[in-house]
């Protein structure tokens, strides 16, 4: 079996398996990470985004050859408990999370927008959004969350 070498979340990695698996598959199976999860496997829903270098992407349909030599970051690396990523502050302060199944990939390309855009408006929240599916209507307040993290951010 070929092995792919990358970073997951800032620790180098070195993954023995098929290079055509989904990335999804290799995260939560070999390499225990459960926050991104699946939901359609077809990058249509965004429940199992994670950020490939400064980009969020669909893990469910992302080969994992696709990765080497690259920066993986999963919800498990944006923050702790005991110091949590000010999306994650945000996103508790504004309630902008229900039953949770899709809330580690909107933080996933929330984060990802804020990395290329630290000042976004209302309107490059939603498009950066678009691709991730709540179905439980939290879709104001996580706009809301986005826009109050990245003036955490940029305050300080």
């Amino acid at each position: 079996m070929p092995s792919v070498r990358f970073r997951l979340n800032g620790a180098e990695t070195d993954i023995d398996a098929d290079p055509d698996r989904p990335l999804l598959d290799i995260l939560r199976g070999q390499l225990g990470m459960t926050g991104p999860h699946f939901g359609c496997g077809a990058g249509e829903c965004g429940a199992c985004n994670v950020i490939v270098d400064d980009r969020a992407v669909s893990a469910c349909d992302t080969p994992l050859w696709s990765v080497t030599g690259k920066d993986v970051t999963t919800i498990e690396g944006l923050g702790t408990s005991e110091r949590p990523h000010p999306l994650q502050r945000a996103f508790i302060a504004e309630q902008a999370l229900q039953c949770g199944y899709c809330v580690s990939g909107i933080l996933m390309s929330a984060a990802a927008l804020l990395k290329r855009n630290p000042s976004p408006t209302s309107r490059e929240v939603k498009e950066a959004l678009d691709r991730n599916l709540c179905r439980c209507g939290s879709h104001n307040r996580i706009v809301r969350a986005v826009l109050r993290a990245a003036e955490e951010m940029a305050a300080g």
